[in-house]
Parts: structure tokens; C-alpha cells; sequence
């Protein structure tokens, strides 16, 4: 596929906002996960929540859309000048050939969730400041955004669980191969809510310390949130010349929340992403694993990657320096890699000890400084809903 230029991108996240807060935490294997404070929905466990959410204020021209999900985007998108290359790439191209494309899994259901809560005692009417259309439908995201950057081009939200937020970089290359855009803007953006926090841990998904992937004594995920942004060109705009070089999507079809037990659908789309960048598992540097911190999910995505880049590839997750965040995890695996290029490290995974000898000896522990040239990163959604991504340095 020809390569698509990552000329901006910025994350928040519970290690800080911005890219150097976020590389300073990789760098030093800094966990930013506490014990979950969240007020709606206090079911224990540690959480990665990000600071400021409550406290931030959206524009009066946007507040139509106020909700804790887009507070969470527009914080983000405050950050690294992100803002300010957008509007560069609009005086580029035009608003109208500039896409929007977004990923989360429950947008701003909390407001709906809280809504319920004071339901009137009588009628049961929910009050006024439920706005469905705005906020909680999954519409409303890429809205949002959309309208944050002023941009008028093509627009999709994208919900696929844990996978969205990497799914809307192969919806952005296919765009632009299709001739729909000159620009994208992608993101991936999920808020804690009651709906992931409860559910979670119904499933007994959820660690009761902070979440240590790949560690032989895993016993859960932590759940956090997280915004993340990312504006693909077809030139570079810089002397950073780090672009989306490929993409694989898969989908097990095998079971509704557990991937397929020999990751067959994971490394589907490994092996597609490699293909599509014209690259051999000898090329990548590192993997950034989608690594939950789940007995089986860990295992499984290991013997996964053995298989299509072998046991001596560095493999980390940041599940531990941020929690799963869900709709945002592709993002920030993106992010991560891009970081990694940029600056030349491999993370090391937080709060992991021992490693499981199931998930093969590539896991990284601690940061190691070294040129890296192409990560591969994964995001494994529930009902194996699989995409991979890989960023390269492009000459």
C-alpha cells in the first residue's frame, strides 16, 4: 500500500497528557494505574483514569455535545499543536477533503447511565440533560470531532470493541486509495462508565491490583480511558517521516469473548499487515502487543505472534502504564510505536515481574534504548474482531 505520513498525533492518558508526558512514562516503565476512585461505579480494582476530565469546559459553540467521552477528546486534541496541524492540513486541502474517522466502544454512555439514576420518581421521565443524539450515540464522536477541527469531509464512527481505534487507520488508507480524502484525521476515544466498569467485572475479568500483562501471576485487566489522535497525509510536512505502512484485519467468528485458541484470526491479520507494508517478520523491530493481562488472552496473542514473527522480536504491552482502554486501545498502540521510532526505545511493561514462559521470551521488561525502524502493533476486540497495524521509517 503506498504509505500514509503521521505528520501530528497526541494522546491522553492516566501517565499525562501530551506525547512527552506519555514517552517520559514509557521510557520508565511508570504505571499510571490507582484504585479505582471512579464515583458511578465503585466495583474495586485498580483503573487508569485521566486527570482533568471533570474540571474541562467545552467551548460554548460545542457544548450541544458536552459529555465525560468528548471532554476526554477535547482535551486531547489541546495537546502537541494538534490542533494547529489540522488547520494547516485544512489550508492544504480544503475542509472538505479532509476525513473524520473515529473509534470507541460506548461513546458517551454515561450521561445516559446517569440520566437513569434521576429518573423523575413518579413518570419515570428521564431528565433534560440526557441528550442522546449528542452524546451517547456513537455517532455523536465523530461528530464532535468533526465539528472541534471544522472539517467537512467524509465522517465514520467506528465500534468494533477493542479493535476500533486501530480499524480507523485501514478505513483511512482505503479512503485515500479510493480517492475520498486528501487528509484524515483518525482518533480513538473511551471514557469510564459504569456500563464497562460493571460489565467487566461480571465477566471476573478484572484484576484486584494493577494489571500485569504476560506476567506468569496475571489475573485480570484494569480498565482505563483515554484519547488519542493522529493526522495521516500522503506527503510528509516535516523532517519526521514516520507513516502507516500497513494494515490486516481479521475476524475469528469463534466465540463472543474469547479469541480463537490458537490465534488464528490474530495472526491473520499480523501476516496481512506485514503483506500489505511489504515487509518480513525479520524487519520488525518490535511488537506492541494488544497484551490485557487475561490468563487466556495473553497466551493466545503470544502463540500468535510466534507464529508470524517468531520468539526473538521484543514484545510489550502498555496495558499496564495506562489500563485498557478499550475503544482507544488501537490508538494508543499507535501512539506508542510512533513514539518508539521517534525516539528510539523499546517500552518495557509496567508492573510485569516474571514473565509466563507461555507467552515465549520476547516479552520486554524494562525500556532498552535502541534504533527502531517498524513496529507492528495489535488490537484484538472481542468476538475476534482483529486489526494490525504496522509503522515504519520511511527513507
Amino acid at each position: 500500500m503506498q504509505p500514509l505520513f503521521v505528520n501530528a498525533y497526541t494522546a491522553v492518558t492516566a501517565v499525562g497528557a501530551g506525547r512527552a508526558a506519555t514517552c517520559e512514562a514509557l521510557r520508565a516503565t511508570r504505571s499510571g494505574l490507582a484504585p479505582n476512585d471512579f464515583p458511578y461505579a465503585p466495583v474495586g480494582g485498580y483503573v487508569g483514569r485521566v486527570a482533568g476530565v471533570e474540571a474541562a469546559r467545552l467551548p460554548a459553540a460545542l457544548a450541544g455535545f458536552d459529555c465525560r467521552n468528548h471532554r476526554l477528546a477535547w482535551l486531547a486534541l489541546g495537546q502537541d499543536g494538534f490542533a494547529d496541524a489540522v488547520a494547516a492540513a485544512r489550508a492544504r486541502h480544503g475542509a472538505a477533503r479532509i476525513a473524520t474517522i473515529v473509534g470507541t466502544s460506548t461513546s458517551g454512555i454515561l450521561e445516559t447511565e446517569l440520566g437513569y439514576r434521576a429518573r423523575d420518581p413518579a413518570t419515570g421521565a428521564l431528565p433534560p440533560t440526557v441528550r442522546y443524539a449528542t452524546a451517547h450515540n456513537f455517532a455523536a464522536l465523530g461528530a464532535f470531532v468533526r465539528e472541534a477541527c471544522a472539517l467537512r469531509g467524509p465522517m465514520l464512527t467506528i465500534s468494533t470493541a477493542c479493535s476500533s481505534s486501530a480499524k480507523v487507520f485501514a478505513t483511512a488508507a482505503r479512503w485515500f486509495a479510493a480517492g475520498l480524502c486528501d487528509a484524515a484525521v483518525v482518533a480513538g476515544v473511551d471514557s469510564l462508565c459504569g456500563t464497562t466498569l460493571y460489565g467487566f467485572a461480571s465477566l471476573q475479568l478484572v484484576s484486584s491490583a494493577a494489571c500485569r500483562p504476560f506476567d506468569a501471576r496475571r489475573d485480570g485487566l484494569s480498565l482505563g480511558e483515554a484519547a488519542g489522535f493522529a493526522l495521516l497525509e500522503r506527503a510528509p510536512t516535516g523532517a519526521h517521516r514516520v507513516a502507516l505502512a500497513g494494515y490486516g484485519e481479521s475476524v475469528d467468528a469463534y466465540h463472543m469473548s474469547a479469541p480463537h485458541p490458537e490465534g488464528c484470526g490474530a495472526a491473520l491479520a499480523m501476516a496481512a499487515a506485514l503483506e500489505r507494508s511489504g515487509r518480513a517478520a525479520r524487519d520488525v523491530d518490535c511488537v506492541q502487543a494488544h497484551g490485557t493481562a487475561t490468563r487466556n488472552n495473553d497466551a493466545v496473542e503470544a502463540r500468535a505472534i510466534a507464529r508470524v514473527v517468531g520468539d526473538a522480536v521484543p514484545v510489550t504491552s502498555i496495558k499496564g502504564h495506562v489500563g485498557h482502554t478499550l475503544g482507544a486501545a488501537g490508538i494508543l498502540g499507535a501512539v506508542a510505536a510512533l513514539l518508539s521510532i521517534e525516539h528510539g526505545f523499546i517500552p518495557g511493561t509496567a508492573n510485569t515481574r516474571t514473565v509466563d514462559p507461555a507467552c515465549g521470551a520476547g516479552i520486554q521488561l524494562a525500556s532498552v534504548e535502541r534504533p527502531v525502524a517498524a513496529v507492528l502493533v495489535n488490537a484484538l476486540g472481542f468476538g475476534g474482531n482483529n486489526a494490525s497495524l504496522v509503522f515504519a521509517r520511511t527513507p
